[in-house]
């Protein structure tokens, strides 16, 4: 006869335990009031900052929360874990603050400047191990790794120590407020910090809906949920790298399943229009991931009108050399960034026409790409149009084509624009 498998599911004895193990290192975060977003949302819009972290994101606590249970055997066998984010930031700095040997592999195209940042926190009681091509290369080489030398995996989300790290967020955000909390927004990556936040308001505050939030282009736990079992999706959008996983972990499934009000996902356009609303008009800095909390408000406009609620910023870490990328998408996410082919009549002075009599008076040229070939009536050119009102674009469309400058248009043709954005 086969025994139902037990969940588990954190407790709050052993979160309050994980409290004080971490309160040496991990930074209890302000619950700031956010002044703007209240107005815009009419709610009492609240941010619980861990961008303000040490390694600005929250997975400081979970990381140490688990290396620091480690029996002397364990320690001294050393660590390993595979990230190429915020993880092996906050596996790094707790090797060094623990004097513990780690391994950390990440995927061989890993930006150097994240891997300056891991070397930084980790001196001189950690190595780095590029390896492969992807996350999974490296992930598979540190099992390997673990499997020989008899080290200890740090998983970055599906670990009971690491869940109940990530939870004490949970008992920080209700003993900063005295009032009571109506939504929690949260990012849902792997699952980790969904699982233990939403283990503490299960227990401490019931009426809470926790809302767990996922980019659209890798909703693994909201197909999971669904599905009613844990489901690897075969493809991902990785643009929100802290929040994209193909399959969500065995432990943080049943919890999320069990305690999560709902889950929602956000179109990677409208977490690119966040992080650069943050920037220009809070001066706060956050990745896509940490983004995503606040985007989720806009798709629950009505049901938090005169609400109290609570946005959980989950790190910042956002690397400059994206901004361009992020710019785009925002701009083709509000619809005033458009590519066409455009057809240019091969003699002088269409181009002058073109700018002149179709382009409207704010309509701005951001990309062309034009070859003159002989012999050939039009010539094709790849051109990128950003509008100050999506409402100009049809009047422009109407005009290319009344002038016989229409080709084709390409944000609606996903195999082609791919190799634009």
């Amino acid at each position: 006869m086969n025994k139902e498998k037990t969940i588990y599911f954190p407790s709050i004895k052993n979160i309050k335990v994980a409290a004080d193990t971490i309160k040496k290192v991990s930074a209890v975060t302000p619950l700031s009031p956010s002044e703007r977003y209240s107005k815009q949302f009419g709610a009492n819009i609240l941010l619980k900052r861990e961008d303000l972290q040490q390694v600005r994101s929250y997975k400081i606590r979970g990381a140490y929360n688990k290396i620091s249970s480690l029996t002397i055997e364990e320690s001294k066998n050393g660590v390993v874990c595979a990230s190429a984010g915020n993880h092996a930031q906050g596996v790094a700095l707790s090797c060094k603050l623990l004097k513990i040997k780690g391994t950390i592999y990440m995927p061989t195209p890993t930006p150097n400047q994240k891997i300056e940042q891991v070397k930084m926190f980790g001196e001189d009681f950690i190595e780095i191990k590029l390896v492969g091509d992807t996350y999974d290369d490296a992930y598979h080489a540190s099992m390997l790794e673990c499997k020989e030398l008899n080290k200890t995996f740090i998983h970055p989300f599906d670990d009971e120590k690491v869940i109940e790290g990530q939870a004490t967020i949970g008992l920080e955000i209700l003993e900063q407020t005295k009032e009571p909390i109506d939504y929690v927004f949260i990012a849902v990556g792997g699952g980790g910090l969904a699982a233990g936040l939403s283990s503490v308001f299960k227990e401490l505050s019931p009426s809470t809906k926790i809302i767990g939030v996922e980019p659209e282009g890798a909703p693994s736990m909201s197909v999971s949920i669904k599905n009613n079992k844990n489901t690897e999706l075969q493809h991902i959008e990785k643009f929100v790298d802290g929040a994209a996983v193909k399959r969500v972990g065995d432990l943080t499934f049943p919890i999320c399943k069990e305690n999560l009000h709902a889950m929602i996902t956000v179109p990677e356009g409208k977490v690119c229009q966040t992080i650069l609303e943050l920037y220009n008009k809070d001066a706060i800095v956050v990745e896509p991931a940490g983004a995503l909390s606040i985007s989720a408000l806009y798709f629950y406009a009505e049901a938090i009108k005169g609400k109290n609620v609570v946005c959980v910023i989950s790190g910042g870490n956002n690397d400059i050399t994206r901004t361009a990328e992020i710019k785009e998408r925002a701009l083709l996410y509000a619809n005033l960034k458009h590519y066409f082919i455009v057809k240019f009549p091969q003699r002088a002075g269409a181009l002058r026409e073109f700018v002149v009599d179709i382009l409207g008076p704010t309509d701005d040229i951001t990309h062309f790409e034009y070859t003159k070939k002989t012999n050939r009536e039009n010539g094709a050119a790849l051109v990128g149009i950003e509008l100050k009102s999506a409402n100009d674009l049809e009047p422009l469309i109407t005009k290319m084509k009344q002038r016989n400058f229409f080709g084709d248009y390409l944000n609606d043709k996903p195999d082609l624009f791919r190799f634009l954005v």
